[in-house]
């Protein structure tokens, strides 16, 4: 084994035995990483604190995935505890390692917030949390350190890249006529599904080693890695495709929904509204079939895209036909 490789492994175990007791407060740490947070946070911003924000931070954490995603493919690593069975692993993740998900869309997402915010306060604040969410990936077993240096290099990367790139993008999709916004929408929806198709052809003569495998159910028998998968093109592809096309059909249909309101409005809003999202979530995924594979894929498309067209636009629909919200 790599003496790199190893001497990230003595680190992370020797972080575990100093610091074994903070688990369980680092095991809710990481869960801001998660995309179940995303779908409680994105929604709530989008619908009753700031739209912009919240279509930004949306559109950033998209992205992000699509990146990270081909990435973890493209370098094909090893968490620490399929690797060491000395590694505890104390959650499970069952995609390549390298590099860290969390720490590339904790420096991403909260910087692009800290950015707009503009708030000392919430800087500092951004700066803790990207901090707390890529040292807790190392303490709970599922990512070398190198994996939480490169996530956020590359968090880095994108947030530099989204701030310089956003503005002449938007210019350059609101003067397209609605058909040639949703071919775009569509477009860069194909896009997203075979860039995840052309880097899986680009490691299809690697194979897995069983070991791995085998090393990462001694740890979590119950949750059998899958690292060579397509799923999280589809879940991406489908949930920029819904989103896409809600903000279109919002903005041709008169505008954005004013987010202001009352605290009862405010409520209600966000009660409806992530009820929905739960709904399509947990219940259409409880439902739809996930074999034979690409037929998995195909539903997985489908539920995401209702997802993303309902935080963008049908749950705003239904808010102004409550006379929860005004248009703006």
């Amino acid at each position: 084994m790599d003496p790199f490789l190893l001497s990230e492994l003595d680190f992370i175990q020797q972080l575990q035995g100093r610091l074994g007791g903070l688990v369980s407060i680092f095991n809710g740490v990481t869960v801001l990483g998660n995309e179940e947070f995303y779908l409680l946070i994105i929604p709530l911003l989008y619908w009753c604190v700031d739209a912009g924000l919240g279509l930004r931070i949306g559109v950033m954490l998209i992205f992000s995935n699509v990146f990270n995603s081909a990435l973890k493919l493209g370098f094909h690593s090893p968490r620490p505890y399929w690797v060491d069975s000395a590694v505890r692993a104390f959650t499970s993740e069952t995609s390549f390692g390298m590099p860290s998900g969390h720490a590339q869309n904790a420096f991403s997402l909260w910087g692009l917030a800290a950015v707009q915010i503009k708030k000392t306060w919430f800087r500092w604040l951004a700066v803790l949390l990207i901090s707390m969410i890529g040292f807790s990936r190392v303490l709970l077993g599922v990512h070398f350190p190198s994996d939480v240096l490169v996530g956020w290099g590359v968090g880095g990367l994108l947030l530099v890249a989204y701030l310089q790139l956003e503005k002449p993008i938007v210019r350059w999709f609101n003067d397209l006529n609605p058909s040639r916004q949703f071919t775009v929408a569509l477009a860069s929806t194909l896009v997203i599904l075979l860039s995840g198709f052309l880097v899986l052809l680009g490691v299809s003569r690697w194979s897995l080693p069983p070991e791995w495998g085998q090393t990462a159910l001694l740890a979590l028998p119950q949750d059998p890695i899958n690292p060579l998968t397509l799923a999280p093109f589809f879940t991406l592809g489908g949930t920029w495709l819904g989103f896409l096309t809600g903000v279109i059909l919002m903005l041709r249909s008169g505008g954005w929904m004013n987010v202001k309101g009352s605290p009862l409005q405010l409520s209600a809003r966000y009660l409806i509204g992530i009820a929905g999202v739960l709904v399509l979530y947990a219940g259409l995924g409880a439902l739809f079939p996930r074999e034979p594979e690409m037929v998995g894929y195909g539903f997985r498309f489908l539920r995401y895209t209702l997802i993303g067209f309902w935080i963008s636009a049908a749950a705003p629909f239904l808010f102004l036909r409550l006379n929860l919200a005004k248009r703006v």
